[in-house]
């Protein structure tokens, strides 16, 4: 049978991968993004599977225009099964040196955004008694790297939100999953990736976590493979709260619950070859 999926940030990387999958199994994709171009292309690629959907362009900070989004999605399909918010940004600098404001952007996208998303359809699954919200959310969400404080907060944020949301509306039939993925081979990290300045007293380590960081995307996960993991977590009939798409979240996820905060210590600064 087959479900409504809502998907934010669907135009480019794991989000158009999974719209493409779920298509192709027959499911209906509705979602948005900011990159028109993409969704232009994105729609082209839904119309050659034959499927239904339906694309906007907008922006997770645009409040007004999600609920209009939610208000077309039902009236043209009338319920929603799954929403999956899966708009971010990355940020990356030494906390000393963060800007404040972009920082506070950072959280109006990440942390607000998806709330703004949740928010918007959880009425109606509410009144439907049935539903799935699968939250990206990042191995940083429980394991905080270095010179990512600001990106690492944001995370900690959203699994603290939609872990605490998911006893509120459990009653209501309504699941709530949460994906954990570490480097997944795509561009994301290169957008936030700045270096600060030359005499910065933060520069080496962040060149050789930077170098680092680009080495291990080399051989990371990459979207489709994310992807399909993905999709089992969004139609699964019972998911897990916490789900991993590769091998380093399983791994650093698996040494934070049981080892000392020494070796766990250790362990990450020799990972991202930031010792001093």
């Amino acid at each position: 049978m087959s479900k409504v999926i809502v998907i934010s940030g669907i135009a480019q990387g794991m989000g158009r991968e999974v719209s493409l999958m779920l298509a192709a199994q027959g499911h209906i994709i509705c979602g948005f993004d900011i990159e028109k171009k993409y969704l232009d292309s994105l729609s082209s690629e839904l119309t050659k599977l034959n499927a239904k959907f339906h694309l906007e362009q907008l922006s997770i900070t645009e409040t007004e225009k999600i609920i209009k989004f939610k208000d077309t999605v039902l009236k043209k399909f009338g319920n929603v099964d799954t929403v999956v918010s899966n708009v971010g940004i990355g940020f990356f600098g030494p906390f000393e040196e963060v800007d404040l404001n972009k920082a506070l952007q950072c959280f109006d996208i990440n942390v607000i955004g998806c709330a703004r998303l949740l928010q918007s359809f959880l009425p109606s699954m509410r009144i439907a008694k049935k539903g799935k919200l699968v939250v990206m959310s990042s191995l940083v969400g429980q394991v905080p790297f270095p010179f990512e404080s600001i990106y690492s907060a944001t995370k900690f944020a959203i699994e603290g939100m939609v872990s605490s949301l998911r006893y509120e509306v459990s009653p209501f039939g309504i699941q709530v999953a949460m994906i954990q993925p570490a480097q997944v081979s795509t561009n994301f990290a290169a957008k936030a990736q700045k270096l600060p300045e030359k005499n910065s007293p933060y520069y080496d380590r962040c060149v050789r976590f930077i170098n680092r960081d680009n080495d291990l995307i080399r051989t990371a996960t990459n979207p489709i493979q994310a992807a399909e993991k993905i999709v089992k977590v969004i139609l699964s009939n019972k998911p897990k709260l916490f789900n991993q798409v590769d091998f380093m979240s399983t791994f650093f996820l698996g040494l934070n619950r049981f080892l000392p905060q020494k070796i766990k210590d250790k362990i990450l600064l020799n990972h991202m070859n930031i010792n001093v």
